[in-house]
């Protein structure tokens, strides 16, 4: 409904305050105009005073103007007769200050006298009283020059008027300030009354309008409700009769039209993936079991491929599900348009898609499939305005040679990915037997080292660090060892990066740190004292928000003082880690050591070094092997040295081996020794049995 006080009050609003500014400006200029004419008849009223009374030391001056400059013009009997007249006629008067100029613009008289002798030749206003026109301006001046002295904060109106004979010529020009300072107070005061009374006028007019106009779109308003009502129930009789009308026709039209759309959305949801509208695992498997019967009678091969995204949990994790389910949609949409060689393609789950190929001929061929499959992620994907990148692992098992059943060729693909995820992202791999058997031995170790982990099969073992230069004691690193009844020895290389994909790492090197404290404290409480003990941290135990608090709590527990403990990272896990550098930080401020292990086979970034609050450097057994025998290690070697001295790092060297070696590690300024030259890592009893008795 059109809301008539809203319009008016505004149109009014607006009109009105038009019309009061318009007649502010029209009272303003009005009476400005009027009070500057009065002012200027008074000003050329005391002109003609002037002129009058000063005729004849006037015309003296006029004349002996001419060549004379302003120092004689100021000390002229003339000038100084003038000075005391005007002075005499302007006072009592409200004349500021006189200026009287020759035709040439030379200012004759001043009752400043500092300004006799100015040359006032462009000035505006001496021009138009040179042409026989009187000319004012009203001007304020926060600070002026009177004949009495300096005023402050005036209103003035100065006028040229011209000066002649009746008859002649102007002969030249005065410039006559009159005080109007009175006047414009006055004015302003009265601009401020009428301004008041017009905006009072006009603010009660506005308003008894606008009570006018509110009463009678109140009036409207509820003839309009009336007659609204009376429509609506006439409308709502017409729909009602309507509607019995057509009910019944529609009512049997309805339940079929339903049961058989229903039917229809219960088949396709049946037999398809509801997100992509790709056939799900449902219509997989009975599409694959049939593939697989006629592949049998006609004696084909059928490939089987699985398909995984490499990153596609980073973008759920970092842009949410949403930005998810649009990126597999468009992933289906994808691989439907440039994969040529499908026969099938299903969604079975997450990110996992598998395709089936018929009538295979060659591997070459299968591979080829594979290939394109691959190549479909080569362009990003553009989702939400997010320009993502991803990639896809691929497996394959070929009927009959890789399985008879679905079962089977299903779960020897996921195998055969995993493989090609191992290799890296955007590979394929075929299956083979020995990759079964690999993931059989996997979960075998897995399900041994879980065990391991609460009946006592794993223990530490530690490795003494000692002082370069002397062969001191002064640390030892902690290394977890595992002898299993099933498996025997276990060696870390075998069963870390298992601990490290399933998640393990993360309880087994909890339990190597409290183990190592507890150790270091036992073995002060019986009188020898470890100075330090070193720890690895792997990258999964970094990422958990709770790692600091278990740290703390361990140490609480054992009482071992921070500064005996010194955890020791890689630098692939520093560049892993998010906000990796605070951290650290956390940890240092504990009073933990910290130590920068493997340096020089990682990223070795200067940049982040430098940034990084470790206090030492561990040089890697793979440059150490080279002393003696490769000059490219030993230039390593020296360099990493130099970069440790002038960043205060303290140098560890690994796996020193012979007395060469610790020779020229000592001499390039290395600080401490760790290796088979100084001792393996054995249990606790035994390295306590070696080192007890040695000075420290």
């Amino acid at each position: 409904m059109f809301n008539l006080s809203r319009y008016f009050s505004t149109l009014s609003l607006i009109l009105i305050g038009l019309a009061a500014g318009l007649l502010g400006l029209l009272y303003r200029e009005v009476s400005v105009h009027q009070m500057t004419a009065l002012a200027e008849d008074r000003n050329v009223a005391m002109a003609q005073i002037f002129e009058n009374a000063l005729g004849v030391p006037l015309s003296g001056l006029m004349a002996a103007s001419v060549g004379k400059d302003a120092s004689m013009l100021q000390e002229s009997d003339e000038s100084l007769e003038m000075q005391a007249s005007v002075t005499t006629l302007m006072r009592g008067t409200a004349m500021a200050k006189v200026k009287i100029y020759n035709r040439l613009g030379v200012t004759i008289f001043s009752t400043d006298p500092t300004q006799i002798g100015e040359s006032s030749l462009d000035n505006p206003g001496f021009k138009t009283a040179l042409s026989g026109t009187v000319i004012s301006d009203l001007t304020h001046r926060n600070r002026m020059d009177t004949f009495e002295g300096v005023r402050s904060d005036i209103d003035l109106l100065a006028s040229y008027i011209p000066i002649s004979s009746e008859g002649k010529a102007v002969e030249g020009v005065f410039e006559l300030y009159q005080d109007v300072t009175p006047f414009m107070a006055s004015f302003r005061h009265m601009l401020w009354i009428v301004t008041a009374v017009v905006a009072g006028v006009f603010a009660l007019l506005y308003l008894m309008q606008l009570l006018v106009v509110r009463r009678a779109q109140g009036i409207l308003h509820d003839q309009a409700e009336r007659i609204e009502a009376a429509r609506s129930t006439l409308e709502i009789q017409i729909g009602a009769r309507t509607q019995e009308l057509r009910r019944a026709n529609r009512l049997l039209e309805d339940e079929v039209a339903e049961r058989r759309q229903a039917e229809s959305k219960l088949n396709y949801l049946a037999y398809h993936d509801p997100l992509t509208g790709l056939a799900n695992r449902r219509y997989f498997l009975e599409r694959l079991e049939a593939s697989l019967s006629d592949a049998t009678e006609k004696n084909e091969r059928v490939a089987v491929l699985f398909i995984d995204l490499d990153q596609f949990k980073q973008v759920n994790d970092s842009l949410g599900h949403g930005v998810g389910d649009e990126l597999l949609v468009s992933v289906a949409a994808t691989l439907c348009e440039h994969v040529r060689l499908i026969d099938m393609l299903a969604r079975l789950g997450g990110d996992e898609f598998i395709c089936v190929m018929e009538s295979v001929r060659s591997d070459e061929e299968v591979a080829m499939l594979a290939q394109e499959v691959i190549a479909a992620f080569d362009s990003p994907f553009c989702i939400g305005g997010h320009e993502l990148f991803l990639s896809a692992s691929v497996g394959i098992s070929i009927f009959p040679n890789d399985g008879t059943s679905v079962g089977d060729l299903l779960r020897n693909a996921d195998t055969a990915m995993y493989r090609a995820k191992a290799m890296g992202r955007g590979h394929f791999h075929f299956y083979t037997p020995e990759m079964t058997r690999d993931a059989q031995e996997r979960i075998k170790i897995e399900m041994l080292l879980r065990r391991a982990l609460d009946s006592g099969e794993l223990s530490v073992h530690l490795q003494p660090q000692v002082e370069a230069k002397s062969g001191r004691l002064v640390g030892a690193e902690a290394l977890v060892r595992w002898d299993s009844p099933e498996l025997g020895s276990v060696p870390p290389a075998r069963f870390i990066p298992l601990a490290e994909d399933s998640g393990i790492i993360i309880t087994l090197g909890t339990w190597v740190l409290r183990e190592t404290c507890r150790q270091v404290m036992c073995w002060k409480d019986s009188g020898f004292e470890l100075p330090q003990v070193s720890v690895n941290l792997s990258v999964k135990q970094l990422e958990r928000p709770e790692f600091v608090d278990t740290l703390l709590e361990i140490l609480d527990e054992t009482g071992i003082e921070p500064s005996r403990l010194k955890l020791e990272i890689t630098e692939s896990v520093v560049m892993a880690v998010d906000d990796a550098f605070s951290l650290l930080d956390r940890l240092r401020k504990i009073g933990i050591s910290l130590a920068l292990d493997d340096f020089g086979t990682g990223y070795s970034s200067l940049s982040y070094l430098k940034m990084l609050p470790v206090q030492q450097l561990k040089i890697d057994r793979s440059f150490v092997i080279g002393i003696g025998t490769n000059p490219e290690d030993e230039a390593i070697i020296r360099s990493v040295m130099a970069l440790a001295q002038s960043l205060d790092f303290e140098v560890v060297a690994e796996g020193v081996e012979t007395a060469e070696q610790a020779a020229f590690l000592s001499a390039s300024g290395c600080h401490q020794l760790q290796g088979f030259l100084h001792g393996s890592a054995v249990a606790p009893a035994e390295f306590r049995a070696r080192w007890a008795s040695l000075p420290r």
